[in-house]
């Protein structure tokens, strides 16, 4: 009988301290959860920025990806071939102002200095002076005696030119060089930009 009453009192004691310890736990746990910083500034204190508030700075809209045919401003106006030396990238423009092609190029180890020029020869299928046949040629200026103009190699490559060397030729791709060579006959307009 005794053993019964002790059993009773030993799991109303241990019911009890469960609980209390239940309750404890929750209690830290709603502490922890409202003292805990947000997503945001537990982003912002590992990059060392201070937090944005929502309301007074919405994120930003992903910058929209740039449209390359877009011609660069200060390219002039009217038919022309623009090349840009910075993005190693020609445009072909029409009479409108508006781009019909543009591609990727690999300048020479001589650049133009920007300005505008004129397409002043052309030939067919040449050996340039890095020693490779190229085709398609067109150009467009003479910078320190080195001719400068655009061209494709006939084997479809586009070399990196010697550094040590003085060359003149802005290689392209084959299809470019033929769009190009369509473009730009003799005494259209190049306009080199930065």
């Amino acid at each position: 009988m005794r053993w019964s009453k002790v059993a009773r009192s030993s799991s109303g004691i241990v019911a009890g301290l469960t609980a209390a310890a239940v309750a404890a736990v929750a209690f830290l746990a709603y502490q922890a959860s409202a003292n805990a910083p947000s997503p945001d500034r537990l982003a912002a204190a590992g990059s060392g920025k201070k937090p944005a508030a929502h309301a007074t700075n919405p994120p930003k809209a992903p910058a929209k990806p740039k449209d390359v045919l877009a011609v660069p401003a200060q390219s002039g106006t009217g038919t022309r071939v623009v090349y840009s030396l910075a993005e190693r990238r020609v445009w072909l423009v029409n009479g409108a102002g508006k781009a019909t092609r543009t591609f990727q190029v690999a300048p020479s180890t001589v650049s133009p200095p920007p300005g505008t020029y004129a397409v002043g020869s052309r030939s067919g299928v040449i050996t340039g002076s890095d020693g490779v046949e190229v085709e398609h040629v067109v150009r467009f200026a003479t910078v320190e005696g080195v001719p400068i103009g655009f061209s494709a190699a006939v084997d479809g490559t586009i070399p990196s030119p010697d550094p040590k060397s003085k060359t003149g030729g802005v290689r392209m791709l084959r299809p470019d060089g033929d769009a190009l060579w369509s473009f730009a006959t003799v005494g259209v307009k190049v306009v080199v930009v930065p």
